[in-house]
Formats: structure tokens, C-alpha cells, sequence
């Protein structure tokens, strides 16, 4: 698993509009040497902000979208459509902007889909989906996934894995079902730890003063268990993506050096 590496902002709009550049350029490389890329996409104010970002740069022009395969790292189960779901969100942000192929935009399922309230079922549902994605070269039952976004939550949390309930001490399957999470609604679909760290890189989304304690507990040595965020690695890369009232809290030897 790579070390993280920081990189702070001076403001949350600032870290959005970066983060969408920086986004761009992973996706066009890995479209230029492999012919296509795939993305796995986070909520929240801070991923939607990226993708609205995203929408707004003139150089999103440069990704290939019909050669793009997008997934999600958590979502609320609830009916298709709900304006609380992430995919829900995410068309409002950006996908229902670009001519994405419909067939590789791989939402979760909702709560009123084929599965009914089964949300173990559903999970397993969409853990095949990756499955049947998997090429020679990946690992872990997922496609060897280029970026994997993640909000962090106060708690400390990423996707729908929250301190010390059952799901973020899943070592074994790649998708489960989240019943009783703190924040609502209670239940939820989320990839888990082993999933997250087959991606060649992990990028943590973090901006406001409400996300600076969780920052600063994730990156100072505490286990996942206690805090999600810090078991989230990518392969080759994990990036923090922070603005300068998040990264607020950080012990100063691991502010970096040199941050825009």
C-alpha cells in the first residue's frame, strides 16, 4: 500500500477546480495507454463539488466519455431517483452533461429495483457486477480501479464505512450491505476496505473545519477500525485533497511543504 501524500488548497473551490484538472489528466493517460479508464465516484458536498467542477472546465473536452466505466464506493438504499441517492446526485452534477455510454455507468441498486429491500442481496448484486468487470492483472474479485474518490466524513468515515460497525471490519467480500449507519438513512450499499485498496489510486476529499479533527486522527497512526479513512490506500497512490480549514488540525510534520 503507498503512503499518502497531501496536497492543500487555500479554499474548498479552489480544491474542487484542482481536483477536476487533476482528474481529467489521470483519466486521459489511462484512456491513451489502455483505451479506456475507470472511475469510482464519491457523494457528498465535496464530490459533487469536484464533478460539478469537472463540468464546468473547458478541458473536460479531453476525456474519451463513451470509453470511461464509472462506479460507485457507497450509496443510500432508497428508491431510484431519490434526490438523496449519489448517482442521483452525481447525474445533477455532471453525467447527465457528457456522453457517457449508458452501459458503463454502473450504479448501485436502489431500494425499490429487482432486489425489493433486500440490501444484502443488492450488494452482492453489484459485488458480481465487478466481478464480471475483473481482467487478467487485477485482483481482490474488482477491476484494478485508476482513481477511487472518497469523501471523510466528521466521524472519520469513507464510503458507508463508519468506526467500529461490522462493515469496515469486512475482510473477505468486496460489496455489503450497511444497516444501523449513524448518519441517515441507516441503511446503505458500500464497497469495503479490500475493494478500495485494489484501485491504483485512493484520493480523500476533505474541506471545511467540520473535517479537520477526522483529518488530523486518520493521518496521525490510528487503525481503521477507529477510523475508516485511515485504512483507505490506493496501489500505486493515496492523495489527500484537503483545503486549509481541514487540514487545520494536521501536526505540522505532516503538513506538506509545499501546498497551492
Amino acid at each position: 500500500m503507498s503512503v499518502p501524500q497531501l496536497v492543500v488548497h487555500r479554499d474548498k473551490e479552489l480544491m474542487a477546480e484542482a481536483a477536476a484538472a487533476r482528474l481529467i489528466t489521470r483519466i486521459v493517460d489511462a484512456q491513451a495507454a489502455r483505451g479506456s479508464a475507470s472511475v469510482v465516484l464519491t457523494g457528498g458536498r465535496n464530490g459533487n463539488g469536484l464533478l460539478a467542477a469537472l463540468r464546468a472546465a473547458p478541458a473536460r473536452d479531453a476525456i474519451d466519455w463513451g470509453r470511461l466505466d464509472l462506479w460507485w464506493g457507497d450509496e443510500r438504499f432508497l428508491p431510484e431517483g431519490d434526490p438523496e441517492r449519489n448517482v442521483t446526485q452525481a447525474r445533477e452534477a455532471l453525467l447527465d452533461s457528457v456522453p457517457l455510454d449508458p452501459a458503463r455507468v454502473h450504479a448501485m441498486p436502489a431500494s425499490d429495483g429487482p432486489y425489493g429491500s433486500d440490501v444484502e442481496a443488492a450488494a452482492a448484486a453489484y459485488a458480481a457486477q465487478l466481478a464480471a468487470a475483473v481482467v487478467p492483472g487485477d485482483h481482490h474479485g474488482v477491476p484494478t480501479f485508476d482513481v477511487l474518490m472518497l469523501g471523510v466524513g466528521p466521524d472519520t468515515h469513507v464510503a458507508s464505512l463508519f468506526p467500529e460497525l461490522p462493515a469496515v471490519r469486512e475482510t473477505e467480500r468486496t460489496v455489503v450491505g450497511v444497516h444501523g449507519a449513524p448518519k441517515p438513512p441507516p441503511v446503505r450499499i458500500s464497497l469495503t476496505l479490500p475493494a478500495i485498496r485494489a484501485a491504483k489510486e485512493v484520493w480523500l476529499l476533505a474541506a471545511g473545519a467540520d473535517k479537520a479533527k477526522a483529518a488530523a486522527i486518520a493521518l496521525s497512526g490510528a487503525g481503521e477500525i477507529q477510523a475508516p479513512a485511515a485504512g483507505a490506500r490506493g496501489q500505486a497512490r493515496t492523495l489527500w485533497l484537503l483545503d486549509a480549514a481541514a487540514a487545520s488540525e494536521l501536526p505540522r510534520d505532516l503538513y506538506p511543504p509545499a501546498s497551492a
